[in-house]
């Protein structure tokens, strides 16, 4: 690629990212631009959670994209829908001309068939089984695909993907490149996964568990069962925003039912919830309409959520991965965090953790104190950008009928058949009388508080 191209490619990632408020590239992300630009081989990209490993490898991807072909031409295997959904959402903030489409399970495969011939997407966010599914069914044709992203490749090689993995790589055989990125590395790497010349980028710091800026405290509970434990402990936080983790189901659902019953404004998050239900408690705790996530360790990996002061281990991770990948939910970029390990009266903190860990002094809570309540609450309306719907038209909607001010909202996201929106809780219930039976472009639709 000559000079005068590349520096054309260079100004406008500069000015994509400008966009968004980022003003230059870290050294990794700058060192897999360069990778990817000026070499032929693979990629393995080993780098701490939180530091931008998806704009790492979409800003260079994007350079090789064909805008005028309606083909498929790369594609990025996630563990999860959370990850495919959030990545996505990436490259749409990137307002590039390349379309993307996120493909998952939790919903039927031929509704998404009728999205893709619709959206004829150059990019596909896909979990294993999914892209399987689609190829199976020539939803999705392989023979283009000349770009493959594995992104937390050591979550997407263990035992449970490990069978799906093998049978789509075997695929895929008209790839040319391969970039896999994780903030852990795996035992190894199948010979199904076929890299070739592959330049190993580690930006881990290996003397480093977890980042520096992140301090990490025990809290002692006199009780086996340390719900009262938790409550003070959560309690003295205040308004911040919290992910408590816990190793099952059942205690999710339990934790989080007695923090709600406490005043607490709880997110609940596992795999065995539906879909829109996982999709609401997402974006609930990230746009600050709930203070509090409580889920399980699917909740430690792909969620890009900014401003998590605390990360509380009710159970202890099952392994230093987990752990690892637990506390990687603070602190990303340059921000800070505290992570705490809750310990019944037999428990220690595990071996593996090599961070110092002081006490924390926990002050006991008065049983009548409540905490605060969080600044927004999120509003679902019915209709997206199947309907035409754009951020403008939502904001001047519920501005002008529904007696908002612009600052009193927050955080808006279009999906295809619905939006979401965060409003000032405490404006929540003038605007919902206001648009109650009003249109918005023309069209009748369904507006409530999500709960």
């Amino acid at each position: 690629m000559n000079n005068d191209i590349l520096g054309s490619l260079q100004q406008k990632t500069l000015e994509r990212l400008n966009r968004q408020g980022i003003d230059e590239l870290n050294p990794m992300q700058q060192a897999v631009g360069t990778a990817f630009r000026e070499t032929e081989g693979d990629i393995l990209v080993l780098s701490p959670t939180g530091s931008g490993k998806t704009l790492a490898y979409l800003l260079p991807l994007i350079e090789k994209m064909d805008a005028d072909s309606n083909s498929v031409q790369a594609v990025v295997i996630v563990p999860g829908r959370e990850l495919a959904m959030q990545s996505a959402q990436v490259l749409a903030e990137l307002h590039c001309g390349i379309r993307a489409y996120a493909c998952y399970g939790g919903r039927a495969t031929m509704d998404e068939h009728r999205e893709l011939r619709k959206v004829l997407p150059h990019i596909i966010f896909a979990t294993p089984g999914r892209l399987n599914d689609h190829l199976d069914k020539e939803n999705i044709q392989a023979a283009d695909i000349r770009y493959l992203v594995i992104d937390e490749f050591d979550k997407c090689l263990q035992m449970g993907f490990y069978n799906e993995m093998s049978r789509l790589l075997r695929r895929l055989q008209n790839v040319r490149r391969r970039i896999l990125l994780s903030a852990t590395e795996a035992e190894g790497i199948p010979d199904f996964i076929r890299l070739e010349h592959a330049r190993r980028l580690d930006f881990l710091n290996h003397e480093e568990q977890v980042s520096s800026r992140v301090h990490i405290y025990k809290v002692h509970s006199p009780s086996k069962d340390k719900l009262e434990t938790l409550r003070s402990l959560l309690l003295g936080f205040g308004a911040s925003s919290s992910i408590v983790f816990l190793n099952y189901r059942d205690a999710v659902e339990r934790v989080a039912s007695y923090l709600s019953e406490e005043g607490f404004t709880v997110s609940l998050f596992h795999g065995g919830l539906e879909q829109k239900q996982r999709e609401d408690a997402l974006y609930k705790f990230s746009n600050g309409s709930a203070n509090v996530l409580v889920g399980t360790d699917l909740a430690s990996r792909g969620l890009d959520i900014p401003n998590i002061e605390h990360i509380v281990h009710y159970h202890i991770p099952e392994g230093e991965d987990g752990y690892v990948h637990r506390v990687g939910r603070t602190a990303r970029w340059d921000a800070r965090g505290n992570a705490y390990f809750v310990l019944g009266p037999e428990e220690q903190v595990p071996e593996y953790v090599t961070d110092v860990v002081a006490d924390y002094p926990l002050v006991e809570a008065a049983e009548d104190q409540l905490p605060p309540k969080p600044l927004m609450a999120t509003v679902y309306i019915g209709k997206g950008k199947k309907d035409k719907l754009s951020k403008g038209d939502i904001v001047g909607f519920l501005c002008k009928k529904g007696g908002l001010k612009s600052d009193e909202i927050g955080r808006i996201d279009v999906n295809e058949r619905f939006t979401y929106v965060a409003v000032r809780r405490e404006r929540v219930g003038q605007m919902l009388r206001l648009v109650s039976g009003e249109k918005i472009k023309g069209l009748k639709t369904l507006v409530e508080m999500v709960k």
